[in-house]
């Protein structure tokens, strides 16, 4: 049997960012250390860091001591505020990529834009981005969730980083072609664009599909929604 692996496989920079980040954490800064929830969602990296100690906190106490990080989906302002107020050494290891698109929302949002956010609404990146968009934020699934919004007189549109490119390009077309006064961001993650495009031509090619990765992950759930789509037999 030949196997072919792709050549994008791996951690993205932002997640290789977050866990250098994490392991570089103890020693450096005052100790306990832990994460503000699952610092990635990849099961083996979570297990590493419970063997090195570092916990991972889901709840804000009233006082804290050590370092938390910021996962890198990011979080919404306010948990920050409330981790520094509770005693604790706040490290963000949000994804850049992510960063850049909490600017624009929060850039938009004092400015009055209503804000829509192509994504899956429970995603921790999603739920981050809402809480930049304030009472502004929306979010849709694609198309179909978009007809169902008024429409705004001013308003932008983003993508969660780990988005489909497929049905983003389908979001931005019924857009252009209906509410052309809206600001339209490309932030689909430069790497997720690589890696959905690979799968894509790699699937093509081959009789079969392996994806592996945390089942959890937007980037992996769309790698293997993209090879599935192309009728190959896929499995996560």
């Amino acid at each position: 049997m030949k196997i072919v692996v792709a050549k994008m496989s791996g951690f993205c920079m932002g997640v290789r960012r977050a866990v250098e980040m994490v392991l570089d954490a103890p020693g450096r800064h005052p100790g306990p250390i832990c994460t503000y929830g699952p610092l990635i969602h990849n099961p083996q990296v979570l297990d590493l860091l419970a063997s090195k100690d570092i916990a991972t906190i889901q709840a804000i106490p009233e006082c804290g001591t050590g370092t938390v990080l910021i996962r890198a989906h990011g979080v919404p302002p306010e948990p920050k505020t409330r981790l520094k107020a509770a005693g604790y050494r706040v490290i963000d290891a949000t994804c850049p990529r992510v960063v850049r698109v909490q600017s624009i929302i929060r850039k938009h949002a004092r400015q009055n834009h209503a804000v829509i956010i192509v994504g899956d609404r429970d995603h921790p990146e999603v739920v981050g981005l809402l809480g930049y968009a304030g009472t502004s934020g929306h979010v849709v699934a694609g198309v179909e969730g978009l007809q169902r919004l008024p429409v705004f007189e001013n308003a932008i549109l983003v993508a969660q980083t780990t988005q489909n490119t497929r049905l983003y390009a389908e979001v931005r077309e019924w857009a252009r072609r209906h509410c052309p006064h809206y600001k339209v961001f490309e932030t689909i993650c430069d790497s997720t664009e690589r890696r959905q495009s690979e799968v894509q031509r790699l699937a093509e090619s081959v009789d079969a599909v392996v994806v592996v990765g945390g089942r959890e992950s937007g980037n992996t759930q769309r790698l293997f929604e993209i090879a599935r789509r192309t009728g190959k037999p896929a499995s996560h």
